[in-house]
């Protein structure tokens, strides 16, 4: 009887062991976040007010393309442009599920039509237009709305002449889109030809990652080409890369800090000194 007991009283201490573990975890979710790089839990509000950089090793966390706006423009203000461009699902295309689904899924997440921000602000006192891409919205895939956003932006910023700011997050093209997502590598890169020809400053800030047909077009043609601390930026994968060529890539290949050794990037700026160092070099391109 003793024994008995004396189970039923570690069985009633254990499940309050486990109520109050429980309950410890669901005070404690949503308060700190982990560091990828050194591992380190965050206090959120910390990591918020210091740029979404990991104040322990400098690890830039991805933001999203409103952040980075709100972050870079004079009184965090912007007013969107082009927002009711609409892709038509040209292909009806089809893998795991349609794509017309994954664009409405996407547009449901994120609030946004397509995978890029148009906007219209003030950088230091001086008007700009900024395209900023959202890597939550499949990847922040270059498909004909992205395509179509930023070449209006492009060719708005040439007949305003008013600077233009490129922020890019972007896995490549959209394969839902076949073909026509390549062709905007051509429109874009071609509008980009005339802003020069008018010579009208264009600044490239390229954010992890930015990869595929967004490296091969725009984003390395800026007249300043930029990028973030760690970056992934290249064209293949590192692993299609290896598998390609059977060999093993030197450690950092493809980071931004291995792009500037190699003279394929101006600078690489921490995002807390971004704004900063956009506005100076703004004030050398419109002196």
């Amino acid at each position: 009887m003793r024994y008995d007991g004396y189970m039923t009283w570690f069985k009633k201490q254990k499940s309050t062991i486990a109520s109050t573990n429980e309950e410890k975890t669901v005070r404690t979710e949503g308060v700190f976040s982990k560091c990828d790089s050194c591992l380190k839990y965050i206090w959120i509000k910390d990591l918020d007010s210091n740029d979404k950089v990991c104040p322990k090793c400098g690890y830039h966390f991805r933001i999203n393309a409103r952040e980075r706006l709100e972050l870079l423009l004079d009184d965090h203000r912007f007013q969107a442009l082009d927002n009711h461009i609409i892709s038509t699902d040209p292909l009806k295309f089809t893998d795991r599920a349609p794509y017309s689904q994954k664009l409405a899924s996407a547009q449901a997440t994120t609030g946004l039509n397509d995978a890029v921000i148009n906007a219209s602000g003030v950088l230091g006192g001086h008007p700009v237009f900024i395209s900023a891409m959202e890597y939550n919205f499949i990847g922040g895939s270059m498909g004909s709305v992205v395509g179509e956003m930023i070449t209006l932006a492009v060719e708005r910023a040439t007949s305003e002449k008013i600077p233009l700011i490129i922020v890019s997050a972007s896995g490549g093209a959209r394969m839902h889109e076949g073909t026509l997502s390549l062709m905007q590598m051509g429109k874009v890169s071609a509008a980009l030809a005339r802003l020069d020809e008018a010579r009208v400053p264009f600044i490239s800030v390229l954010t992890d990652p930015t990869t595929g047909g967004v490296t091969a077009s725009y984003a390395m043609l800026g007249d300043l080409n930029i990028a973030e601390p760690g970056a992934l930026i290249g064209f293949a994968g590192p692993r299609v890369i290896e598998q390609t060529i059977r060999q093993k890539l030197p450690k950092g290949f493809q980071r931004s800090e291995f792009l500037l050794q190699h003279g394929m990037l101006d600078a690489i700026i921490d995002r807390r000194q971004m704004r900063n160092y956009l506005i100076h070099s703004l004030n050398f391109f419109m002196h």
